[in-house]
């Protein structure tokens, strides 16, 4: 079973690594200024310093590599359309993450009411980037968390991808799905106890579906005449 993360550490920043944090936000929030007023060459530089990471939280949800980079782009499309919706008095990098979350959500709304998911590829080997027999447990175990991150209900499933399995701190998921901080401490909790519950629940299927082992030889047949 995977491990959840433990609860948030003291800030405990030097004030060199706060006025160099300091020193990147300003950068930010002039590059979002800048793209504002329509130019693309700053949007550009945006797109540099988030892409990876937005795809790889959509890929939390998603392994299908072709529908995570489709959405990372329509994400960031969509930021560029709405620019001038967004608050220059926040942060960002939360905003963007949550219009991606969004877009994602909806893709898999949109997937359960056709009668499908579209979280796995059709073949393992469609998203496998490693051949190797360590990387195949890895993809096999991700898979699985997958499969019981599905068994959550959504809302609780984005807040344990957000601060679990990207490390997100409770501040930025708040602002990314657009709730309190402490109804994410909340959901997080119950979203911890829902995928325990759901993990185990799978580990006793899967024993439960567990072929019988072969037998080591033959039984003999039983002698002529015997009932």
């Amino acid at each position: 079973m995977i491990r959840m993360s433990d609860p948030e550490p003291l800030d405990l920043h030097s004030p060199a690594q706060d006025a160099a944090s300091a020193d990147n936000s300003c950068g930010e929030a002039r590059l979002v200024h800048l793209a504002r007023q329509g130019d693309h060459e700053a949007f550009g530089q945006l797109v540099l310093r988030y892409e990876r990471r937005v795809g790889k939280v959509v890929q939390r949800f998603i392994l299908d590599r072709e529908t995570v980079a489709d959405l990372t782009q329509e994400a960031f499309l969509r930021a560029f359309q709405r620019l001038q919706q967004f608050d220059p008095a926040r942060r960002f990098g939360p905003w963007l993450f949550r219009l991606a979350v969004n877009l994602t959500c909806d893709h898999l709304r949109r997937q359960q009411r056709r009668g499908r998911w579209a979280t796995f590829a059709s073949r393992p080997e469609d998203w496998l980037t490693d051949p190797s027999a360590a990387a195949a447990q890895r993809d096999e175990v991700t898979v699985q968390v997958q499969r019981v991150l599905l068994e959550l209900p959504e809302t609780y499933r984005t807040v344990l991808i957000l601060r679990d399995l990207e490390g997100f701190c409770t501040a930025d998921v708040a602002a990314i799905t657009d709730r309190t901080e402490a109804t994410v401490r909340w959901r997080l909790a119950e979203a911890r106890k829902m995928f325990r519950d759901a993990w185990e629940r799978q580990e006793r299927r899967d024993q439960y579906t567990e072929p019988a082992p072969l037998p080591e030889s033959a039984p003999e047949p039983p002698p002529a005449g015997a009932t």
